[in-house]
């Protein structure tokens, strides 16, 4: 019998051979309960609890091998999204409405105007505007996804979660099995009802650390139209803006 091959360690590089490719990945460990796959512009990524073995990891990758191909390939024809080049009246999709972005000179720092419809950044001579702009719509992200959490958390007989931000191009949410919920800033270019959706998705993880009809049936308490701000989410999620 071969020995077995050492396991990897945390957010290592790895292959795998799927119908005759050889396939890479990265290997993350971390406290989560199942064995999760994620592709995006940078190829897969598995997470995988600390104690998976290396042969469940692989078993695994092999039993979803077309789906992995196939998004794989998908993002391969998928041209990259145009970076926006930040100008005096810029106009951003925000909750729902249109931001538009000023340039004043200051101290690298952003106002916001009263009804949230205008946002100036003042920027010292040569400064980037980008970082300002990323700063500022992180702050109302969080402000309004807390917002959210606290009001729609009771009506699921939960408390609300400690919020964390994420940059991740194509995962918009995720709850750890402590209990905390992660959510992407990027969110704040959607609708409210769009937004709701991702929240509502993660608290009823709150209570269901799966995607059974338990838990499908806690999300439509809170979205009773779910489907369909689905579907939204990935018409609009696929052109977000990009800085």
């Amino acid at each position: 019998m071969p020995a077995p091959r050492p396991d990897p360690a945390p957010g290592s590089a790895r292959t795998i051979v799927l119908a005759g490719r050889e396939i890479p990945y990265c290997l993350r460990r971390s406290r989560r309960r199942t064995i999760g796959l994620s592709i995006d512009h940078r190829g897969l990524t598995v997470g995988a609890p600390e104690r998976a073995s290396l042969g469940a990891i692989e078993s695994l990758l092999r039993d979803h091998g077309p789906w992995v191909l196939d998004k794989l390939d998908g993002w391969r024809r998928r041209e990259p999204p145009p970076t926006l080049a930040i100008a005096d009246g810029l106009r951003l999709p925000h909750l729902g409405g249109e931001l538009t972005v000023r340039l004043a000179v200051g101290a690298n720092r952003a106002v916001w105007s009263a009804d949230a419809s205008q946002l100036t950044l003042c920027l010292a001579g040569g400064a980037a505007a980008a970082p300002v702009l990323e700063r500022a719509l992180r702050q109302r992200a969080r402000e309004y996804f807390t917002r959210r959490l606290a009001q729609l958390a009771p009506h699921l007989g939960v408390e609300p979660p400690p919020l964390a931000l994420s940059s991740a191009r194509t995962r918009w949410g995720s709850c750890s099995s402590r209990g905390g919920i992660r959510l992407n800033w990027r969110l704040v270019f959607l609708p409210p009802a769009v937004v709701d959706y991702v929240v509502a998705h993660e608290l009823a993880h709150l209570r269901e650390m799966n995607h059974s009809r338990q838990f499908w049936s806690l999300v439509e308490q809170l979205c009773p139209d779910w489907r369909e701000r689905r579907l939204e989410l990935r018409r609009l999620g696929a052109a977000l803006p990009i800085f």
